[in-house]
């Protein structure tokens, strides 16, 4: 994987490099080079401290139940990303994105068949994480092809703490919801309120289909006004290897609210469901259908045009453990404090309490968890 990864960025840094030259030429600065290439740059760090944090054989201790921010008492380098973009415009037009991403939370985010890793076992802290290609056919106003590996159309969090208002992932995020789909994706946006996706996928996760079977996605688009705009997707396929009969569906609905300029409400709710699971899935090793929903809020305040806040509330109900490994109804409440230095740098500190009402925390001895944060992001 790692290979593969290097050679991919070699190729893309050396059709960068021409290209950069031909711009120069022109008299361009760094960011009209940036810009007209279609090349972004992204680095993530962050330090977790936990008090009570489970301890492990080697490391510092873990986070429990947060698989992105894992990592107690240790500072970490979550993500070092480049994109390189070309968005077509016009019928008739190609394009492409490519997201090359290293660091700790690479090796969390693999997919299945991607290399020789399994999902979420990925031993490089290397993942080729969205790699597509984009066209537009000249249909009606237009409509857009996607193929290759994507981002999910799923949730209302993504992977990069500097598009979400908090640095930490919901437990939606972390546990009910994929990351990735590799397929194709078919959009049309029929009015400028109105646009919908569907979606032809191997599945959660995978990079190569673990069974016979292919999941069918759609998703709506709503934005009435700038006050108000939703999601409403559908995922259904089956997803459990050399099983190409039993289903899993999800359902997934993200509402946003702006009553004003400076605050925000972001509301999430996943309801999902897998047809017979495996008896060796389930805590209590019984085969049956397994059921998992939950609810997220966030609202988010701009004090002024540097400086946010943002308070996220959640529940998360593993209803057979299926998700968690522990029937357990799951809350969190995370504030997070957000401020836009110069240069492209981002500061945000967070302070996130999580609770159970099982003892899931510290070695299963606790039913609640305290975390404070310091994250680090910077752009270009």
């Amino acid at each position: 994987m790692k290979k593969i990864v290097l050679v991919v960025c070699l190729a893309l840094f050396g059709a960068t490099a021409v290209s950069a030259e031909e711009v120069k030429v022109a008299g361009l600065k760094p960011d009209d080079v940036k810009n007209a290439l279609g090349v972004s740059f992204y680095l993530q760090g962050g330090y977790t401290y936990n008090g009570n944090a489970s301890q492990l054989t080697t490391g510092s201790g873990e986070n429990d139940l947060r698989v992105l921010d894992h990592t107690a008492n240790s500072f970490t380098l979550d993500l070092a990303q480049i994109v390189i973009l070309k968005d077509p415009s016009a019928f008739g037009a190609a394009g492409f994105k490519v997201k090359i991403s290293a660091g700790e939370w690479a090796k969390l985010i693999h997919a299945y068949g991607l290399g020789d890793a399994a999902p979420g076992q990925n031993p490089e802290a290397f993942d080729l994480t969205e790699a597509y290609i984009s066209y537009i056919a000249g249909v009606g106003k237009g409509l857009r092809f996607d193929f290759g590996k994507m981002g999910t159309f799923i949730g209302g969090e993504v992977l990069e703490a500097k598009d979400n208002p908090n640095y930490s992932r919901s437990y939606l995020f972390t546990y009910a919801e994929p990351l990735t789909h590799t397929g194709l994706k078919m959009g049309y946006a029929f009015t400028d309120a109105v646009n919908a996706a569907f979606f032809v996928v191997n599945g959660w996760d995978n990079a190569t289909d673990n069974n016979k079977a292919k999941s069918y996605g759609l998703s709506l688009g709503l934005t009435p006004s700038e006050v108000f705009s939703a999601s409403i997707n559908l995922l259904q396929g089956a997803e459990q290897t050399d099983n190409s009969s039993n289903m899993r569906t999800l359902w997934d609905i993200v509402a946003t609210i702006k009553p004003t300029k400076k605050l925000a409400v972001s509301l999430n709710y996943d309801d999902g469901k897998e047809e017979q699971v495996p008896g060796t899935s389930l805590p209590s090793g019984v085969t049956g259908d397994a059921k998992w929903n939950g609810l997220s809020g966030i609202v988010k305040y701009d004090l002024t045009d540097k400086y946010a806040v943002a308070l996220r509330g959640e529940y998360f109900d593993d209803k057979d453990g299926y998700r968690t490994g522990t029937v357990q109804k799951l809350k969190e409440v995370t504030l997070t404090f957000d401020a836009k230095l110069d240069g492209g740098l981002i500061l945000r500190p967070e302070y996130r309490h999580d609770s159970s009402d099982k003892q899931s925390f510290d070695n299963d001895t606790k039913k609640t968890q305290d975390t404070i944060a310091l994250a680090v992001m910077y752009s270009w």
